[in-house]
């Protein structure tokens, strides 16, 4: 022990030398015993620290002889006592050391002895503290070094199955998470099977937006959860009951009391926890005329669009109103113009405190400020947001400035066609949607919503119906809840589109529909906020609702806007590339009970287009061409109605 205290004394480069010798003379061949004079404990700190000077020592750590020598110092410690509490330690360093060999010299040979090493750990010490440790490293080794998510996601199950309290646990079961999202690889039953509350996943409270043959309600999850849904049969004379159980859920006491819905399709929302690992949630209706129920990831959420029976309007006037902004915390207006009428709040309250005060609270995800000597494009993504403070609602009659007169279109006249336009603005608060240039998309899309809501106004005397007339967040969902519970006639989403490419620049249109290119599924994946992958999975729920949608109505309306916009912008100074009309299953289209169209008005990431949308006569003329498109489509929908063509024909 003498000799060791000295060593701090010296140079590093002679210690190292000094300690290649104590190791050479106190360990003998592979079973060859020690020093009676030092302890196993002290061989092994000093083969730590001869690890250490090669990793920090340059001209001892650039030859390859002396990590091998490293390596012999471990593995003598560990023949000479293979059950010792220091034999594990040994096991795992050595699959450190040929680890770091690896990364140093990159021979294949070093890799495969950390594997075997790690691996040992585990199957010779199985429990020791350790071996999770231990596993973890082979599981980052086939992940990151052999790119086999499979093979690590089975060493990240057994960590999670074999090793339930060790502290690499919850590290193993988020790297699941993640490959089972990236690489459709299933979770372990302990995950997802267990009774046990902390196992279960977390439903939160729900969130509505309803009107007298509409609501939708939102049920979200702290993870992916599998359910299922049936309708009760008639009792009584008394409407169906929609029941949705969510398995291996739990839901907190506080969220059970049931919430009435006042003066709604609905009647009354509970939620319960109907077994130990079962929350179900019953929907209690005035009447059902039909409903369909999707999911949506990112967060996961469940959709639940129910419809009363349709009410005949015949010979009913719309009054024109003017442009409001819609109140996301419930207000929901007449279809007659007669004015708006309080809802409850659009999420359940919770007796003891305000809803706010029980959701999650929003984290950003990046930065939303960009140099501009720095040109980068920026697409963020954020799955824990909330909708931003209530906004409140003004209406008034609008009349004609110059004969003081109300003015009707013919449509509105007829009680067809086009009354009441939803504008949507896309992203919005902590959601800038693309950044390049200094440009951010959510202020674009405002600035042309507000010039876009003047020329509809003015051209069709129609009502415009805002989702946002401010910087707030509103999820997709919410947008579509929006149109459908103010009568809208049709849905209009206003984008910026970006590319990896900044050559790509152009206008281009969509309606909802299954994706026909790659491309398509790119723009929706961005503005969806989600994976390419999860856009797959939507591909199978969109075959199932869209038989619902007005797909064909919508097809119309695309491409008359995008036919006046690209008609009016083909001259200078705004010549925007014409990309064409395309399909593709955008989430805040989905469920939209009227014609629904989003527009990628230019792009972003390209140098030309940014300058573009800079201009603000640029969004004036684009403004003023999209009513157009508005205009045109409405006309031709009047006229298809008074020469009886049915409006589920395909004309195109």
């Amino acid at each position: 022990m003498r000799v060791w205290s000295i060593f701090r004394t010296v140079p590093s480069l002679f210690i190292v030398i000094l300690l290649m010798f104590t190791f050479s003379g106190a360990i003998g061949a592979a079973t060859g015993g020690y020093d009676n004079q030092v302890s196993l404990d002290t061989h092994y700190q000093q083969a730590k620290f001869f690890y250490n000077q090669l990793k920090v020592a340059s001209s001892l750590g650039k030859s390859r002889d002396h990590w091998l020598k490293g390596a012999g110092n471990f593995r003598r410690i560990y023949l000479a006592e293979p059950k010792s509490d220091l034999a594990p330690a040994c096991l795992f360093m050595l699959g450190r050391l040929y680890f770091d060999m690896y990364k140093r010299f990159g021979q294949g040979i070093d890799l495969g002895d950390s594997l075997s090493y790690f691996r040992d750990v585990d199957a010779l010490f199985p429990g020791n503290r350790l071996a999770d440790d231990a596993l973890m490293a082979v599981a980052g080794i086939l992940l990151e070094e052999m790119n086999d998510p499979r093979r690590a996601a089975a060493v990240y199950r057994t960590i999670v199955s074999d090793y339930p309290e060790a502290d690499m646990r919850a590290r193993a079961e988020a790297q699941l998470k993640i490959l089972s999202q990236e690489h459709d690889i299933p979770l372990p039953p302990v995950m997802v099977g267990s009774t046990q509350h902390l196992q279960l996943t977390n439903i939160l409270p729900l969130s509505y937006w309803s009107s007298d043959d509409y609501t939708r309600v939102v049920i979200k999850a702290s993870n992916p959860v599998t359910y299922h849904f049936q309708l009760s049969e008639h009792q009584d004379g008394q409407p169906p009951r929609l029941f949705i159980d969510f398995h291996n859920s739990y839901i907190e006491p506080r969220f059970r009391a049931p919430i009435t819905i006042v003066d709604g399709l609905l009647k009354e929302v509970r939620s319960t926890q109907f077994a130990p690992d079962t929350v179900r949630v019953v929907l209690d209706t005035h009447s059902l005329f039909d409903y369909q129920i999707f999911s949506l990831p990112d967060p996961f959420r469940v959709i639940i669009d129910v419809r009363g029976a349709p009410e005949v309007q015949a010979e009913r006037i719309q009054q024109p109103l003017p442009r409001i902004a819609a109140d996301t915390a419930g207000i929901q207006l007449d279809r007659m113009g007669s004015g708006p009428r309080p809802l409850p709040p659009v999420s359940a309250i919770d007796p003891d405190g305000p809803m706010q005060d029980q959701l999650p609270p929003a984290q950003d995800t990046a930065a939303e400020v960009e140099s501009e000597q720095d040109i980068v494009l920026v697409v963020l993504k954020d799955d824990k947001k909330n909708p931003g403070p209530a906004h409140h609602q003004t209406t008034a009659v609008t009349f004609d400035s110059v004969s003081g007169e109300t003015q009707y279109s013919l449509a509105q006249q007829l009680g067809l066609g086009v009354g009441t336009i939803i504008l949507d603005p896309g992203h919005g608060g902590k959601d800038p949607g693309a950044i390049s240039y200094g440009l951010k998309e959510k202020d674009i899309v405002l600035n042309l919503a507000k010039k876009l809501a003047v020329h509809l106004e003015k051209d069709l005397r129609a009502r415009v119906v805002m989702t946002r007339d401010d910087d707030r967040f509103l999820a997709l969902e919410e947008r579509t809840a929006i149109a459908n519970t103010n009568g809208g006639d049709l849905f209009i989403s206003l984008h910026v589109n970006a590319h990896p490419s900044p050559t790509i620049s152009g206008v281009e249109t969509y309606f909802l529909n299954l994706s026909t290119s790659d491309e398509a599924m790119r723009v929706a994946a961005r503005e969806n906020a989600t994976s390419t992958n999860q856009m797959s999975d939507l591909q199978d729920i969109l075959a199932d609702i869209l038989q619902h949608e007005k797909i064909n109505e919508s097809s119309r309306l695309a491409h008359q806007v995008h036919d006046a916009i690209t008609s009016d912008l083909s001259t200078p100074p705004y010549i925007l590339e014409n990309m064409g009309v395309k399909q593709a299953p955008f989430y805040v289209l989905l469920g939209a009970e009227m014609p629904a169209i989003l527009l990628e008005i230019a792009f972003i990431s390209n140098a030309e287009d940014a300058g573009k949308l800079q201009d603000d006569e640029f969004l004036n003329s684009m403004a003023a061409s999209i009513a157009k498109g508005i205009q045109h489509y409405s006309y031709a929908t009047t006229a298809r109605l008074e020469s009886g063509v049915s409006i589920s024909e395909n004309t195109q």
